[in-house]
């Protein structure tokens, strides 16, 4: 089941395939046989995510396995596909393939773009033009936010919503007209609760978020890394407050307030 060149980059995709179709054939797995596109999905969310774990705290030994992971679930997403008629692997490469050429012409073709920024503005450009082109030939009309998927995690959809409508100029000017926004918002909050309306107070806290995450955009940080790095932070000095009060012969629950705040202090100092 060796590719025929595996020097070249890629080739051993063939195998996996190859190995995939095996394990859906009559004879195959039972497990991997009766599996459908609705039952893969939290496989899919799972894999993506333990990607960006290994990103974060692995080793790259550990991120090559999780790409593999992730990679096996579209592998086997297509070949599902393939039984039905739709769609093949081939069909999945080449065509993000002929994306990557069509979208990138100053690369493959003779256009300019000497930014980064230059490169995202001709990317939605070239993007909002191939919209267009399909609502021509009978699809809907485009939008500026479409394409931007409701299963993202809260805080990346709003990154790229926000982004993508800075894009075409709905942005503040520089980052203090954001800072505003987020001391405007949290004023917002405190009349919200004063009101004492719980549907209000969801409402003001969204916008809190959705400023704080344009923030960060206009800052360059991820939102959705930095909150997840500081998540991280703070499971880890929780986790040397319960060492330290198991060390005493306590539990969290056992403790003060102040014990707790004390330790807290402690491991944010050593970490």
């Amino acid at each position: 089941m060796s590719s025929k060149d595996p020097s070249r980059p890629g080739a051993s995709l063939a195998d996996l395939v190859a190995i995939m179709h095996r394990l859906l054939a009559p004879g195959g797995c039972p497990w991997d046989r009766e599996q459908t596109l609705e039952s893969l999905r939290p496989y899919l969310v799972e894999e993506t995510f333990e990607v960006l774990e290994a990103l974060e705290t692995g080793t790259a030994a550990q991120h090559c396995e999780e790409l593999g992971d992730l990679l096996m679930q579209i592998v086997f997403q297509s070949a599902l596909r393939e039984a039905e008629g739709a769609f093949t692997i081939d069909d999945v490469t080449r065509g993000i393939a002929d994306k990557l050429v069509r979208r990138h012409p100053h690369v493959f073709a003779d256009a300019h773009a000497e930014t980064p920024d230059e490169v995202l503005i001709q990317w939605e450009e070239i993007k909002r033009r191939e919209k267009a082109a399909r609502a021509e030939a009978g699809a809907a009309p485009p939008r500026i936010l479409a394409g931007v998927p409701l299963s993202l995690p809260a805080l990346s959809r709003a990154h790229q919503v926000s982004a993508k409508a800075a894009r075409v100029g709905f942005d503040w000017p520089d980052v203090q007209g954001c800072r505003d926004k987020v001391a405007e918002e949290l004023g917002e909050i405190d009349r919200a609760i004063a009101s004492g309306d719980r549907a209000a107070i969801e409402h003001e806290i969204g916008d809190l978020l959705f400023a704080a995450v344009s923030l960060a955009r206009k800052l360059g940080i991820d939102a959705e890394a930095a909150l997840r790095a500081c998540t991280r932070r703070f499971a880890d000095r929780f986790a040397f407050i319960e060492d330290r009060l198991r060390e005493r012969g306590l539990a969290p629950a056992e403790s003060t307030l102040e014990e707790m705040d004390a330790l807290w202090n402690e491991a944010k100092a050593s970490r």
